[in-house]
């Protein structure tokens, strides 16, 4: 393939001392996937210990998990304690607290690239599958730092191993949450709860690269910076105050009626900030020597917001046969200006427990059946943290020296957002749930419909503005659909038993609204500068949120579809069309779309959906087992219908960036060649322009052996000797196997995951499979 693509330099690499492609034929090349994962342990372990008397009940637990990654240098821990208090001062007040403290860290590089990334390259799995497996001067590929034979400007030539084990990532993130409340019995059917919460949140961000990683050595293609690093911090707290008053009442033995009223206020202020450094002299120190380093960037921001709410709600059953739920709220958020701060949401249910009627009491083998109906609104003000406060923003702009830094000033921003308000969601439900023969048989049926409107989304704006984006309510949603579930004891005796659940659930979207006289809005995805600012989700009105968008493939070009030319070159053919290339570039080999349209050319108006961008319908089937002192859990899941876009095969399978000495899929082994005239593999160098087609559009369907997990308890009599209330030991595992056509590491992916772009797949971490062994004890 190198020699395709460019012989001179093939030539030079590989051909000296009389070698040719034989020679290379029975070469072991490196793996260096292989390399790059590992099979790594895990641990967690869990304490709890609760008690109390009638009147104090506590709970102390705590729990430590760690866990290697997958991928080399990396890994997860996470250490957590929770603290509960209940305690009853007299018989009208009830106090307690309940405090939880985590803190979790990540460590390693992350594969995929991050949504501003415009550089396939720079990811981890495009240096790992794209370094070169065989040499041509006997270089040791594994150890060197970095190819000697590649073109020192490019990304792939640095050593992807030496680079992840000593590319310093450290992610801290340490919580806080701490709630207490006060319950007051005014009356023994009159009570007030209040409650106060407070949620304090720190993350802090480290990275650093030595001058044996690909963007801090000098020989790194990133490396013109030097040993460099950065430290991100940002501390969120968040406090809440509910304040509410219910009332309780049961009359004439048949009426039941529950009324609350309440109104709650919630707050949430942020800061951060951040650098990074470059040329940094003295690696030794890494992260620690930042300082001494030449400031890159300087950032820096305060930003907040508050809530305020009153709700009302009431609830009425008659013989708890009827059923009745109403309830109204009203928020108000900082987050918009005046007009539009405050909002209404209102919600009702109703269930009939027809079970209970006269006329089903004959029927013995129905336990219970619910018909449920109801329709609920919400609001929501996500559009970010702007703020009642001011918030700065501090980068390398050249504006004025602060401790030898260049920084920007500060820009306070606008209270409220102007012409925003909240978003609304309307729910109608209609359920049903039935139980039959001692409960050995409950199905469980829900059919929705969930109109969103006033959606905030990142609009289109006319360029007179100045802006080419802004957040506006302009969209409307509609997702619907049905839920349906099972549960069933198959089999019960005195040794044995076997129970089942099953659930499946379908999920229709459509797009119902967008701005003024736009029709559909389009959404790329940056992954890669070549494909920078060509779409590949288009969401139309009356169609489906998000779907792939792009070319038909249709095949390659062979030599039937050219005229040979007397001086031996090739013609395309006057009623063949080109494939968005120039008719005269077109050659045997070249990758074929179709002309939609029939205008006789390849152009965008040739662009159709060529991808559903979200399943038909997801599912899982449990079946739980138990023997004597066994038990065991098989669980199955699935997801059938959605495509992904396997990104992953424009760069290693066909090279579409045309880079020099970058390996690929072994697929490609197979490609167009004058003695191979594939019809589903272009040649080298006939990617053509860069398009989404949907050759790279593939069925994300599968279904996924999850979980299986076998225990084994101590009988009693066993226990009794030893003082031991109950012992269980267990060996699970995870994600066994998968049942897909998705050529890809895995069906269940989404690396630049959002409502508008859902299943792309490109440089994404691998899903483990895992086995587990524990012990559960209770004294």
């Amino acid at each position: 393939m190198q020699n395709d693509l460019d012989p001179i330099t093939t030539a030079a690499v590989y051909f000296s001392n009389g070698r040719n492609l034989e020679s290379y034929r029975d070469v072991q090349g490196i793996d260096f996937q292989n390399e790059l994962y590992r099979d790594a342990l895990m641990h967690s372990n869990n304490i709890s210990v609760s008690g109390g008397t009638a009147k104090t009940r506590y709970s102390v637990s705590a729990s430590a998990l760690g866990q290697g990654g997958v991928i080399i240098n990396s890994g997860f821990s996470r250490y957590q304690g929770r603290v509960t208090l209940d305690q009853e001062l007299n018989s009208k007040v009830k106090i307690g607290i309940n405090a939880n403290y985590s803190s979790i860290n990540i460590t390693g590089t992350t594969p995929s690239s991050s949504t501003s990334q415009i550089n396939a390259s720079t990811n981890l799995m495009y240096s790992v599958w794209g370094y070169r497996p065989v040499s041509g001067s006997n270089a040791d590929l594994l150890n060197e730092l970095f190819d000697p034979e590649i073109d020192e400007t490019v990304n792939y030539r640095f050593n992807p191993i030496s680079s992840v084990n000593n590319e310093y990532r450290k992610n801290v993130n340490n919580s806080i949450i701490a709630n207490a409340y006060v319950d007051y019995a005014i009356t023994s059917k009159l009570k007030l709860r209040v409650t106060g919460g407070l949620n304090n949140n720190q993350n802090r961000s480290e990275s650093f690269n030595n001058t044996l990683t690909r963007s801090g050595s000098p020989f790194g293609p990133l490396g013109a910076s030097g040993v460099n690093g950065g430290i991100a911090y940002r501390q969120v707290n968040n406090w809440v105050n509910e304040n509410t008053l219910t009332y309780n009442n049961n009359f004439n033995k048949n009426h039941s009626l529950n009324v609350l009223l309440g109104a709650t206020l919630q707050g949430i202020d942020a800061t951060g900030y951040g650098y990074t450094a470059v040329a940094v002299p003295n690696e030794s120190l890494g992260i620690n020597g930042l300082d001494e380093g030449t400031p890159r960037t300087i950032t820096s921001n305060a930003t907040g917001s508050t809530l305020a709410s009153g709700l009302a709600r009431v609830n009425y059953n008659y013989k708890s046969r009827y059923l009745f739920t109403a309830t109204v709220r009203a928020d108000g958020s900082s987050k918009f200006r005046d007009d539009n701060k405050w909002s209404v949401f209102t919600s009702g249910a109703f269930a009939w427990r027809m079970s209970d009627e006269p006329f089903m009491k004959n029927l013995k083998f129905i336990n219970d059946a619910k018909l449920r109906i109801s329709y609920g609104e919400t609001g929501n003000n996500r559009i970010g943290d702007f703020s009642t406060y001011s918030t700065f923003i501090i980068e390398p702009m050249a504006a004025y020296a602060f401790n030898n830094s260049i920084v920007k000033g500060i820009i306070p921003m606008a209270i409220g957002n102007p012409g925003l308000k909240w978003e609304t969601t309307a729910t109608t439900n209609i359920g049903y749930d039935l139980s039959l023969f001692k409960d050995r048989i409950q199905f469980t049926f829900d059919a929705y419909r969930k109109t969103t409107f006033d959606l905030l989304l990142n609009a289109s704006l006319p360029t007179t503005t100045g802006y080419a984006n802004a957040f506006k309510n302009i969209g409307k949603v509609r997702n619907q659909g049905l839920e349906f579930t099972l549960n069933t004891v198959n089999i019960k005796t005195k040794d044995f038993t076997w129970s089942s659940n099953f659930n499946i659930s379908f999920n229709d979207n459509k797009l119902l609204g967008l701005a003024d006289n736009q029709e559909s809005l389009q959404t790329p995805i940056v992954w890669e500068r070549r494909y920078t600012g060509v779409p590949l989700y288009v969401a139309k009105l009356n169609n489906p949120i998000a779907a792939m968008y792009g070319f038909v493939f249709d095949g390659i070009y062979q030599f039937s579809d050219f005229d040979q030319l007397p001086d031996g070159r090739y013609s395309l053919r006057a009623d063949v069309v080109n494939n968005g290339s120039a008719r005269t570039a077109v050659q045997p080999g070249d990758i074929k779309y179709k002309d939609l349209n029939g205008d006789g050319v390849v152009n965008t108006l040739d662009q159709t959906q060529i991808g559903r961008a979200y399943p038909i319908h997801v599912g899982g089937f449990s079946n739980n087992f138990n023997y004597k002192n066994f038990d065991l859990n098989v669980f199955l899941q699935w997801s059938y219908g959605n495509d992904i876009v396997n990104a992953n095969r424009l760069v290693f399978e066909g090279n579409a960036t045309g880079a020099v000495g970058l390996n690929q899929y072994a697929s490609y082994a197979d490609r167009w060649t004058p003695n191979n005239p594939s019809n589903t593999l272009n040649r080298v160098g006939g990617q053509g322009p860069a398009y989404y087609s949907s050759r790279v559009i593939e069925d994300g369907s599968y279904l996924r052996l999850k979980t299986v997990s076998l225990g084994y308890s101590l009988g009693s009599a066993v226990l009794k000797n030893i003082k031991i209330r109950s012992l269980r030991a267990y060996l699970s595992a995870q994600n066994i196997f998968t049942i897909t056509g998705y050529s890809g590491p895995d069906p269940e992916v989404s690396v630049k995951n959002s409502t508008l772009t859902p299943g792309f797949d490109y440089s994404a971490y691998p899903r483990a499979r895992t086995l587990t062994f524990g012990i559960n004890a209770t004294f």
